[in-house]
């Protein structure tokens, strides 16, 4: 299946959405949708969620399917970007930190941050 939306548009709008999921939840409790309900229960169960779903990633990468990996890696992405607005980090925050990356090798990166 082949989509024509840019996708750094689709994530901002999947921010978007899961903000307004977030805001919808505080007004009106839990039951609002799935993201409140991660939301009540606290940063530690969003937290909890990425972890089970980076190594649903890795399990899928390792034995399933090419479907299998992009189903994980979206559930992935979803959650990551769940937490990181409870975190008050923004996509715009990250991608602005990948950009002052880009074209560093990853070796020296890592080697450049304080220890």
């Amino acid at each position: 299946m082949s989509s024509s939306t840019d996708p750094t548009t689709l994530l901002f709008r999947l921010e978007a959405t899961i903000a307004a999921r977030r805001a919808a939840g505080s007004a009106t409790g839990p039951d609002a949708s799935y993201v409140a309900r991660l939301h009540a229960k606290g940063r530690g169960k969003m937290a909890q969620k990425v972890g089970e779903e980076a190594t649903e990633v890795v399990i899928a990468a390792l034995t399933g399917s090419p479907e299998a990996l992009v189903g994980e890696a979206a559930d992935l992405l979803f959650h990551l970007f769940v937490l990181m607005g409870d975190c008050g980090v923004s996509l715009a925050q990250v991608t602005a930190e990948l950009e002052r990356r880009e074209g560093t090798s990853g070796i020296v990166e890592k080697a450049s941050r304080s220890s």
